[in-house]
């Protein structure tokens, strides 16, 4: 299937280097060149203007996977929508609030177009072990992308259709909003290991022996005992702890329809103080879990 990916950080680079080596014809757009000749080496076709990528396509339904930051969608979706002809089928992949899916799926259907949402979770490791997808919007223009899906799902990730549009994004927002309480959680658990009655205790090995079986076997805990090991004492590591929206949204959503949510409002509480000096030894290991699953910044930058 031909395919134009714009985006290339590093979920966009991901996806484009996974739908290339699964067969497919891919077309990289970014609004930098770097990313796109180095997508070039793994037999991406460039398109270093928006126009370029067009000129891929032929009689077949033109498809852009975007696959950038929530705050910058909207100049690119109206950038898009100026060129691209109708009856397109624009995805967002990203971390959008579903709210604004639901708006900008009128701006794109008043175009003769056609909006997907698709959040994705797999982070830095969703090329190998594939990602996880959950989508929402038109079932034609789904079922039409289901070969990319599959694809990128492979082998262990997966995909659903949720029904309406903004429903994946939504599904997704939970997910992630689910991850911020997991996460601190184990923060949380280590913390007082750390800082317990019982000193020197190794935080790496206890990990470790909860990965073999336990109730709390999961990967977020194999990434921690991962960076627990590696770095023990977390030198280096600031502690803050940047939330990219999905918490924050989720919580908004929960305090409108008078749904409790204490976990996911305790954890995104420990972010935002974080960000104003209230660090330790767990907001440090959240830093540093953060990084291993996602790529992110260990010290993220605040304002």
């Amino acid at each position: 299937m031909r395919i134009v990916v714009a985006g290339l950080g590093r979920m966009g680079t991901q996806i484009a280097r996974k739908l290339v080596e699964g067969g497919h014809e891919v077309i990289v757009h970014n609004r930098s060149r770097e990313p796109i000749d180095a997508a070039i080496k793994f037999g991406a076709k460039p398109a270093y203007k928006k126009t370029d990528a067009l000129k891929s396509f032929a009689n077949e339904q033109l498809v852009v996977w975007l696959m950038v930051p929530a705050d910058v969608v909207d100049g690119q979706l109206d950038e898009w929508l100026k060129l691209l002809p109708k009856s397109s089928i624009i995805i967002d992949g990203g971390n959008s609030d579903f709210r604004l899916t639901q708006k900008r799926l009128e701006l794109v259907v008043s175009k003769g177009s056609i909006l997907l949402d698709c959040g994705t979770s797999g982070g830095v490791w969703g090329y190998k072990n594939g990602f996880c997808m959950m989508a929402g919007g038109d079932k034609t223009a789904f079922d039409a992308v289901e070969p990319i899906l599959k694809t990128l799902s492979a082998p262990n990730g997966g995909y659903q259709y949720f029904g309406e549009s903004g429903s994946g994004h939504f599904v997704k927002m939970v997910h992630n909003a689910i991850e911020y309480g997991m996460m601190q959680s184990l923060a949380d658990g280590y913390l007082i290991l750390k800082e317990g009655p019982y000193k020197n205790l190794n935080l790496g090995n206890a990990g470790n022996v909860w990965q073999s079986s336990s109730v709390i076997t999961s990967w977020l805990n194999q990434l921690a005992a991962k960076a627990l090991a590696e770095n023990p004492k977390m030198e280096g590591v600031e502690g803050i702890v940047a939330e990219t929206g999905e918490a924050r949204w989720t919580l908004e959503v929960a305090r409108e329809m008078g749904i409790p949510m204490p976990a996911v409002q305790a954890a995104f509480d420990v972010r935002i103080a974080s960000q104003k000096g209230k660090i330790n030894y767990g907001t440090k290991l959240l830093a540093a879990i953060r990084n291993k699953f996602g790529g992110h910044e260990i010290n993220p930058k605040t304002d």
